[in-house]
């Protein structure tokens, strides 16, 4: 069987980073990354231990009861249950949380306890000032116990440091039954000597059909154990005032993979050497941007904890010896990483384009486990977490991931395959959950009758199909391509002239009556209104435009969703948050639309939106995220957005043009270029472009194509305090995009 090569190769890893940093940045990247970014409000973050699209995270859990605790932390609360190996990073749904390890004192307690009563069970008080959380280590005190806790982790182990009080009953606890937001169907609980014990969970809640399997070593021999009442729960003793070790192994397969992790990726029990390693991972990692320059240090806070959030997920499933249970329920075995969790709705907007940019290497391994998944599971992945398709969004975003990187010409994947998988999955079928792409198909539009949620997903239908017919193009299948581009037009069948809006449609083509175009958590819309999916046409944005009585009349259209505020009555959506009127930061369908002044030629708006934006919805502080994280979505948009351009369409072959955030930032290529963004003037109040170059030469346009950024080169932002409302509004230097070209 193969094995990869793991932390065994330290040093030459370290002398690597070294020839990496060199010439990029002399800096500790980590310094400036604060995991605690998201973890209040919605942001739904985590703060413990991960390395770099690892399966496991050794992270505490303060709760895990509804939409709070979707990845088991939040950071208001005064208490930890203990710490858990797996854990979701910024979505809308709570699950993972898999073996519980809860270090204790005295006489155990096998209930948790309330958070208003700890006392009552296990639960412990903490303090934020003992806490402490960078990339790849996690710390803090047990205040009940007066523990001090440590963890760090690799790729598919977690290992901790308890620091047990001198002279009192030391031990650990294991619960099996805990879970963030799921519940146990089925677990093993087995010692295979004195000091090592073999698990398993099985539970079901967001992913239906959740099974982990985990071994785990302890430095010290266990002198007592003592089991709850259904032996889903273990005590475990240790000599009183112990310091205790625990290497844990993870695995998908079975309990034999989870020992075979630790024995390869943890063989020794030195805890500095496997912090320092993860620590050196995520430096490699972040080392793809260089910040040369910044107006201020907090902005590189703000920018490095947002690429630590992209770098979370997907996380990579196989043992390594490379198997790796399957989405067909088998175990499988490859030469080559296979990776799972893609949350699709969220981060083929900005996220895998991102990766085409700084992580090609990356994104072409996240396909091939797309196609992958696609041959094991009979079609591309929607929204996919673990080892199942919890199809908890909408759309078929696969196809735009698998359109961005053929059309960018990205090696590494077949483009045949992936054509025959994406029609495949925009072929009507009796699948319930795109059963909506038959009156699609057959009438130009999906009822509200036939279809909950029929408007946000016939938008998003179209732009699939857009997706696919941008692929047919590029394959020379000229017949199929218009079949497909004609599909991509179904939004004019849902867009009403009379009222400006995408609005439902009966059964017998009229209006949905009363329509309140504010409403949100109504049937017609996903997560969102009237308005914020308004804009959503990424793929004939020029045409769109023209529907609405052209550039003028759009951009007073966009005027108004930025000025017209959301009266609390209409708005019953959580994940509706960040707003600025209309617009909604802190969900996906809106993260494109400030840069669609730039079609209609006024950029300078565009620029101080996005300018806003930035300033208002992020910061480096724990309520630094706007709404859900969304496994690196949130992150992404503000990477894209400080570097100065964003990927409004993906597959078309082009970013649009924004303002920057930093003096210089430099983006390390796949081809081992670099691309460097200067704006010298830029600050706080210069936020307008009043003029740029491109390699030296004067540039009108207000996009670029991705051609020339993965040639390498330096892009000049002049910057001001006030609009130009010359530069870049020519017909001729606007982005276009339109179907009928």
């Amino acid at each position: 069987m193969r094995y990869y090569k793991t932390i065994s190769t330290r040093v030459v890893t370290l002398v690597a980073l070294a020839m990496l940093m060199a010439g990029c940045a002399s800096d500790n990247l980590t310094d400036y990354v604060n995991p605690m970014v998201g973890t209040d409000w919605n942001g739904h973050t985590y703060p413990g231990a991960s390395v770099p699209f690892g399966l496991v995270s050794a992270s505490p859990d303060t709760g895990v009861d509804g939409w709070a605790h979707c990845s088991g932390y939040r950071y208001q609360d005064p208490t930890i249950m203990g710490f858990s190996q797996t854990h979701f990073s910024g979505t809308g749904a709570p699950d993972m949380g898999d073996f519980l390890l809860v270090p204790v004192t005295g006489e155990p307690k096998f209930e948790v306890g309330s958070e208003d009563n700890p006392d009552e069970g296990y639960r412990s008080r903490f303090s934020h000032e003992t806490e402490v959380a960078n990339p790849g280590y996690y710390a803090v005190t047990l205040e009940d116990y007066g523990i001090r806790c440590e963890a760090t982790a690799t790729k598919r182990c977690t290992f901790y440091r308890f620091v047990f009080p001198a002279d009192q009953k030391s031990g650990i606890i294991i619960d099996l039954d805990h879970g963030i937001g799921d519940h146990k169907t089925d677990c093993l609980l087995e010692f295979t000597s004195d000091n090592t014990i073999k698990m398993m969970r099985r539970s079901s809640g967001f992913i239906g059909n959740h099974t982990y399997y985990s071994f785990a070593e302890f430095s010290e021999d266990i002198v007592g154990c003592e089991y709850s009442e259904n032996r889903d729960k273990v005590y475990l003793e240790f000599p009183a005032g112990s310091t205790i070790l625990v290497r844990m192994g993870v695995s998908t397969v079975g309990c034999d993979g989870a020992e075979k992790n630790l024995r390869v990726e943890i063989p020794h029990w030195e805890f500095e050497e496997v912090k320092d390693d993860a620590n050196v991972m995520w430096n490699k990692e972040l080392a793809r941007i260089h910040v040369r320059k910044a107006v201020k240090e907090d902005d590189k806070t703000i920018l490095y904890t947002a690429l630590y959030h992209t770098m979370i997920a997907p996380i990579e499933i196989t043992d390594v010896d490379g198997r790796h249970y399957g989405w067909d329920g088998k175990i499988h075995e490859s030469n080559v990483a296979r990776y799972t969790t893609f949350s699709l709705w969220d981060t083929y907007r900005a996220l895998h384009p991102l990766y085409n940019i700084i992580c090609r290497d990356k994104n072409i391994e996240f396909i091939n486990s797309m196609l992958e998944f696609d041959k094991e599971f009979g079609g591309l992945p929607i929204h996919v977490f673990g080892i199942w398709e919890v199809y908890g969004m909408i759309g078929m975003h696969s196809t735009a991931v698998l359109a961005d990187a053929i059309i960018q010409d990205v090696p590494g994947f077949d483009y045949e395959q992936a054509y025959d998988a994406m029609k495949r999955e925009v072929t009507p079928s009796d699948i319930w959950y795109l059963r909506g792409l038959h009156p699609m198909n057959e009438r130009g539009f999906i009822p509200v009758e036939n279809e909950d949620q029929s408007v946000s997903k016939l938008m998003e239908y179209a732009f699939n199909y857009w997706c696919v017919a941008r692929v047919a193009d590029k394959l020379g299948k000229t017949e199929e391509a218009a079949k497909y581009y004609e599909l991509a037009k179904a939004y004019k069948n849902v867009y009403d002239p009379d009222s400006g809006f995408v609005r439902g449609r009966h059964e017998d083509g009229s209006w949905v009556e009363p329509f309140d175009p504010y409403k949100t958590g109504n049937s017609y819309y996903t997560e969102g209104n009237a308005w914020q999916y308004n804009f959503y046409v990424p793929q004939d944005i020029n045409t769109y435009i023209g529907m609405f009585g052209g550039d003028e009349a759009f951009a007073s259209k966009l005027d108004e969703m930025f000025q017209t505020n959301l009266s609390d009555e209409s708005c019953v959506t959580l994940d509706v948050t960040g707003l600025i009127g209309q617009y909604a930061q802190g969900n996906e369908p809106s993260h494109h639309a400030a840069y669609l002044y730039n079609f209609t030629g006024q950029p300078w708006k565009t620029q101080e939106m996005v300018a806003r934006i930035k300033r208002e919805m992020y910061t480096s502080a724990p309520d630094g995220l706007c709404g859900n994280e969304d496994y690196g979505q949130m992150s992404a948009w503000y990477i894209m957005s400080a570097i100065g351009f964003y990927p409004v369409t993906p597959a078309s072959g082009f970013y649009v043009l924004g303002t920057p955030t930093f003096k210089e930032i430099a983006l390390r290529l796949y081809n081992g270029k670099q691309f460097v963004v200067k704006a010298p003037k830029v600050s706080e109040e210069n936020v307008y472009v009043q003029s740029v170059t491109l390699n030296g030469r004067p540039y009108t346009k207000t996009y670029i194509s991705t051609n020339d950024v993965q040639k390498g080169g330096e892009l000049v932002f002049n910057m001001g305090p006030k609009p130009n409302k010359e530069w870049g509004v020519a017909e001729q230097d606007r982005p276009h995009i339109s179907i009928n070209d």
